[in-house]
């Protein structure tokens, strides 16, 4: 839907809105990042990495391209922006691991992710930052030989978060490793990693999903289309 791209006001290159970072003006003048695109008013888009963006703040590319956005509205950059922008998307994909585990589509422990990808039942596998690297072969394999793909690179995607991290987000105790057995909620949770990975940059190469999600990401990490590829549809809504 034409009304779904968005133009990136950095590099002008235009995507699916879900695909790029919003950033609102708030009351008190402030930018602020809005990831789920709900603060109320206009708002920019940018769809860059953290360092792409933090050159564009230290040589003053932002602030002009906020200007234009904001036409003769005062407002200020936070120092932090990045940061904020971070931990944000940080929070997203959390929270969207959170909410397939609370609907029963994800799969936590070795022994039962072990079964479900020798069942041929994995759309999605990841591990813990500081999972060892044999459970991680071991679940790859199983995968691999589920999916009735041996000697393949097919493996799952090692987060940048350790274990206490993802067993707080999942309010369950030492979870290692993470699988899905639901195409579509595999889909969510690989489109809100994306986005987080994309922004904090370098992005990874293993291969998270079977199936590749509706929105863009580098090619290592999903399938998808690299970010900045222009959609087939062109339309010049930059600002919302």
């Amino acid at each position: 839907m034409t009304d779904a791209i968005r133009k990136c006001i950095l590099t002008q290159d235009r995507d699916n809105r879900d695909n790029l970072i919003r950033l609102a003006l708030a009351p008190d003048g402030q930018i602020l990042p809005d990831v789920r695109a709900k603060a109320p008013g206009r708002g920019a888009w940018i769809g860059v990495t953290r360092a792409t963006l933090e050159e564009a703040i230290a040589k003053k590319k932002l602030r002009g391209a906020l200007a234009r956005a904001f036409k003769g509205t005062e407002f200020v950059i936070p120092d932090d922006l990045p940061a904020r922008i971070q931990a944000a998307l940080e929070r997203n994909a959390l929270d969207r691991l959170g909410l397939e585990s609370r609907s029963g589509m994800l799969l936590t422990g070795s022994d039962k992710i072990e079964t479900a990808a020798r069942a041929g039942q994995l759309h999605a596998l990841y591990h813990a930052a500081d999972a060892g690297t044999d459970g991680n072969r071991k679940l790859d394999q199983a995968w691999r030989i589920g999916s009735d793909r041996e000697g393949s690179a097919l493996r799952g995607l090692v987060l940048p978060m350790p274990r206490p991290i993802l067993s707080l987000a999942l309010g369950r105790e030492n979870v290692v490793h993470i699988a899905l057995t639901d195409r579509a909620a595999a889909a969510r949770v690989s489109d809100a990693l994306d986005r987080w990975l994309h922004f904090i940059g370098p992005e990874p190469t293993p291969v998270p999903c079977e199936t590749a999600p509706q929105g863009a990401s580098a090619p290592g990490l999903s399938g998808a289309a690299p970010r900045g590829t222009r959609p087939a549809v062109d339309v010049n809504e930059e600002f919302e």
